[in-house]
């Protein structure tokens, strides 16, 4: 038959399968430069995403196994698994999930009906919380150390069977460090540092590439599209290069682009179908804000990489973007926005 035919929209579980698999590039490169925090961090906030969704869904008296199949409490947990330290501790990383699937999920009754991220949700409720924990727990690059730790070292840091995580082992971000050293030296001066390596950020490049890689492949898979993405990227390169042009002052843009969790940010967290704008119109508004508001916390604000926060309150203002780019119904010479008063 040589008619055309209509096919149904992939799953839920499946969209948010291809979405699991587009990560692991960036896993991996997690995994690669930083150690097996990052795994270990997954691994654990999936359990604990699994175990919470299901009580949740018992509580609330409904199929259980319907709804852990759609993947989704997966995919919340593994972008908190991203993006919390490595060495965050298990009560952290426990904190984080609950909340994201029982305060922003459930309590707004649900996939689907869920206002803000839930992830950034989870991750904004710890950072606030325990300033500390969320700060000092990132880990130092593999090539710096004299001993990584390993799967076992790593794994009683964060439980808490093996003492305190030494300092060689962690230390701050490469964007924190820029940011709060500065003003007092010239860049050619604080580039030496090892942890900026030869290129950007030593590891963080080949991370936010690797994410990259896994956003343009849910783009060619017509999981996400691409007004989000580019439109978050082109505000924050903007941004960056109109009031953060001379690196002897502000963080470039290379490093506002290739450093912390920008590309996650651009094609995972952001491009969330529920909480993010719906048309296309209001995506590329969307993500600018996005972009926008990034780069005014990361130049002027207290969190040098401030993800969760931007995303957040570019939620809020999803209703009103939505109300306001709503596209052209057939028939009509002008959009319809909103009820008629």
């Amino acid at each position: 038959m040589t008619s055309p035919h209509t096919h149904a929209s992939p799953s839920t579980s499946r969209v948010m399968q291809w979405v699991v698999a587009a990560t692991l590039p960036g896993l991996v490169a997690l995994i690669s430069f930083f150690g097996w925090g990052y795994l270990i961090n997954v691994l654990w906030c999936v359990l604990v995403a699994v175990v919470t969704e299901a009580a949740i869904l018992r509580l609330r008296k409904r199929p259980v196994g319907f709804f852990l199949r759609d993947w989704s409490a997966v995919v919340t947990a593994l972008l908190l698994g991203l993006a919390l330290p490595p060495f965050a501790p298990w009560w952290v990383s426990l904190i984080a999930v609950v909340s994201a699937i029982v305060v922003a999920k459930h309590l707004y009754g649900g996939l689907g009906s869920n206002t803000f991220n839930p992830a950034m949700v989870g991750y904004a409720v710890v950072l606030i919380s325990f300033p500390v924990a969320m700060t000092t727990n990132w880990a130092t690059p593999l090539e710096l150390l004299d001993s990584p730790p390993g799967f076992i070292a790593t794994l009683g840091h964060i439980f808490g069977f093996a003492g305190t995580v030494p300092d060689a082992f962690t230390g701050a971000t490469p964007l924190d460090i820029y940011k709060n050293e500065i003003r007092a030296e010239l860049a050619t001066t604080l580039r030496e540092q090892p942890v900026f390596g030869d290129f950007v950020a030593l590891g963080w490049e080949w991370v936010n590439l690797a994410f990259l890689g896994g956003g343009l492949f849910l783009i060619w898979k017509r999981i996400i599209t691409w007004h989000i993405p580019l439109s978050f990227l082109a505000s924050l390169a903007l941004m960056s290069l109109l009031f953060g042009h001379d690196p002897d002052q502000a963080v470039p843009v290379q490093m506002h682009l290739l450093a912390g969790a920008t590309m996650l940010c651009a094609f995972f967290i952001a491009t969330d179908p529920v909480s993010a704008a719906t048309s296309n119109r209001g995506k590329l508004w969307y993500g600018a804000g996005i972009g926008v508001l990034l780069y005014i916390i990361r130049a002027w604000g207290a969190y040098p990489d401030a993800v969760a926060f931007a995303v957040l309150l570019m939620n809020f203002t999803v209703p009103f973007i939505d109300y306001y780019t709503q596209p052209r119904t057939y028939g009509h010479s002008k959009p319809k926005r909103g009820l008629p008063s």
